[in-house]
C-alpha cells in the first residue's frame, strides 16, 4: 500500500483479519494528520460560533444564554454527530483523508464515538491535547486515551479502484486462491497496462506463471486482465 502524497512518516500500517478470512489493511494516521483536522475542525467551530454571535448581540443577555447553549452543543457533539452520521470523519478529518474506525476495521460505533470524545476532556490536559500527544507517540496504534477506551484507531481512508480503469475483459475466476497481495498485483497491472509498451506488457504478463497457468506473453496477458475483471465484480456479457 503507497504512502499518501504528502504524508509523513509517521503513520504505520497495520493488519488484521476478518471473521470472514479477509485480510485488510489500516494505514493508521499519526498525531501530525490529526493535528492538522483538529486544526481545521477548530477553524469551523470558531467561524461559526464567531458568525452566530455577531447575530446574537442585539438580543442582549438572552442572545448570550442561546449562544451558551449552542456552543456547549457544538463542542461535544460536533464530532460525535459527524463521526455517527457521516462515515467516521469530521470535516477537518474528511480534507485529511481520514476516518474513525473500530479496531476490527468496522464502522465506529455509536458508544465507541460518544466515549472517545466525551474523553476529550482529560487528553486535552494539562494544555492542548498534552496527555494525548503522549498517549499517541507511546502507542504503536497512535491511540490518545479516548482511542484506548473506546477501542477505536484513526486511518487513511483507501480511495476506492475505478474500475473503468481496468481494460475490458471476459472476467476469468482464478484457477488456485489468491493471496492479497496477488490480486494487488494483478489489478496494479491491469490499471497500468495501457501504459505500457505492447513487449513490456506481455514480459511483464509471462512472470506470474502461478497465476495465468501460462509463461506465453500474449496469452498470459489476456488472462491476466481477466483476472482483473473478475476481481472487480464485472459479469460475462
Amino acid at each position: 500500500m503507497s504512502p499518501r502524497p504528502g504524508s509523513l512518516a509517521l503513520d504505520t500500517v497495520r493488519s488484521i483479519a476478518t471473521p470472514e478470512g479477509v485480510e485488510l489493511d489500516l494505514r493508521l494516521a499519526g498525531p501530525v494528520s490529526r493535528a492538522y483536522a483538529w486544526l481545521i475542525d477548530l477553524f469551523l467551530r470558531f467561524t461559526g460560533m464567531l458568525v452566530l454571535w455577531l447575530l446574537l448581540i442585539p438580543l442582549g443577555r438572552l442572545g448570550q444564554g442561546v449562544w451558551l447553549i449552542v456552543w456547549f452543543c457544538v463542542e461535544w457533539l460536533y464530532p460525535v454527530a459527524f463521526e455517527i452520521w457521516s462515515g467516521g470523519a469530521t470535516p477537518g478529518k474528511k480534507l485529511m483523508g481520514l476516518c474513525v474506525v473500530n479496531d476490527d476495521g468496522t464502522p465506529v460505533s455509536r458508544w465507541a464515538s460518544v466515549t472517545r470524545n466525551l474523553l476529550r476532556a482529560v487528553d486535552f490536559l494539562p494544555l492542548f491535547y498534552g496527555l494525548g500527544f503522549v498517549a499517541m507517540v507511546l502507542n504503536r496504534d497512535f491511540k490518545r486515551l479516548g482511542d484506548l477506551v473506546a477501542g477505536t484507531v484513526v486511518i487513511y481512508v483507501e480511495r476506492p479502484r475505478v474500475a473503468s480503469a481496468v481494460p475490458a475483459a471476459a472476467p476469468l475466476a482464478p484457477r488456485v486462491p489468491l493471496t492479497l497481495d496477488e490480486s494487488r498485483a494483478v489489478l496494479e497491472y491491469a490499471e497500468r497496462v495501457a501504459t505500457l509498451t505492447p513487449q513490456r506488457a506481455e514480459e511483464l504478463a509471462g512472470i506470474p506463471v502461478r497465476l495465468t497457468g501460462t509463461g506465453d506473453g500474449p496469452l498470459a496477458r489476456q488472462r491476466l486482465l481477466q483476472l482483473a475483471n473478475h476481481l472487480i465484480g464485472r459479469r460475462p456479457q
